[in-house]
């Protein structure tokens, strides 16, 4: 059996931060019910602190029935930001709390910090189930990576996330990444290693499939590739992904791929960001053909062209 890797979707909050993707709370009811019907293991909820809206998106997103998803909600490595995400998941079947701080150069220097350990303990008092990111990991010193990292697995993180959040790695550095930690912190085998990929560079799915084959169990990422610049990694990408290269990476999702295309226009139609024709998978060209080769090839045998069913 192939390893379970766990689809966190964050359509609702690092998609929403799309400039003018912006949904209310009503229409991320919708989009949540959707995401339940496609299967996702967690749905980041919002960031709770950042306005009234999103406090009410994540509490009624939580008080959702009949499902086993995770509700997670973002924070900041802040008490007030703790305390508050954990007021709004109080009614949530299965609460997560997602706090951390960055942890490149440019973010050490640029941004306040606090000792990452504290965040961790301080979530921890609040639900059992605890995400550390570890923002700019992309961009960071390895061995000071795996010292934070080290810190949060030791405080009980339940899943820490490494995020690209620039999207300026290469796949196969990005890779050795997640592998190094793999190698170096004691403990990472008891949680759950996440990777959060940018697009910035088109490499978003290259990304968060490096991650896999390396180690990481699960992915974050957005209906149609949503989110601030050039957007997060793929959902249903990584998960067509897995399920062509599926023994190539030793992994599996249980994301429900037919709900993909009305996921994809549900969305679409609620923040009006048009879908690209030629964007894999969903776009509307994904499965057309006009070569008069690539016709008569489809209809003789499907496959000569098309490799997704």
């Amino acid at each position: 059996m192939t390893r379970k890797i766990d689809i966190f979707d964050t359509t609702l909050r690092d998609g929403e931060q799309s400039p003018g993707a912006s949904m209310n709370t009503d229409e991320k009811l919708v989009v949540a019910r959707e995401l339940l019907r496609m299967n996702v293991d967690v749905i980041e909820a919002g960031f709770p602190i950042s306005s009234p809206g999103d406090f009410e998106s994540v509490r009624k997103i939580s008080e959702l029935a009949g499902y086993d998803a995770v509700v997670c909600a973002l924070t900041r490595a802040v008490d007030k930001d703790i305390v508050c995400a954990a007021e709004a998941l109080e009614f949530a079947k299965r609460p997560r709390i997602h706090t951390g701080i960055g942890v490149s150069a440019s973010h050490i220097h640029a941004k306040l910090r606090i000792d990452e350990d504290t965040a961790v303990e301080l979530a921890k008092g609040y639900v059992d189930d605890v995400q550390f990111y570890a923002e700019d990991a992309g961009r960071s010193d390895y061995d000071f990576l795996v010292r934070i990292i080290q810190a949060v697995v030791d405080a009980g993180a339940t899943v820490v996330n490494i995020p690209d959040t620039t999207g300026y790695s290469l796949p196969d550095e990005f890779g050795r990444r997640i592998k190094y930690l793999c190698d170096n912190v004691a403990g990472i085998d008891d949680v759950t290693v996440a990777v959060h990929c940018h697009n910035d560079l088109g490499m978003a799915t290259a990304l968060a499939l490096a991650g896999v084959r390396n180690g990481a169990r699960q992915i974050e990422c957005t209906i149609n590739g949503l989110g601030e610049r050039a957007g997060n990694t793929s959902l249903e990408e990584v998960v067509m992904g897995i399920r062509m290269h599926g023994e190539e990476l030793d992994a599996h999702t249980d994301v429900n791929a037919r709900e993909f295309v009305k996921a994809s226009r549900l969305v679409s139609s609620i923040t009006g960001m048009v879908v690209q024709a030629n964007k894999a998978i969903v776009g509307a060209n994904a499965f057309a053909h006009s070569s008069g080769i690539h016709q008569d090839g489809v209809l003789k045998k499907r496959d000569t062209y098309e490799i997704i069913d």
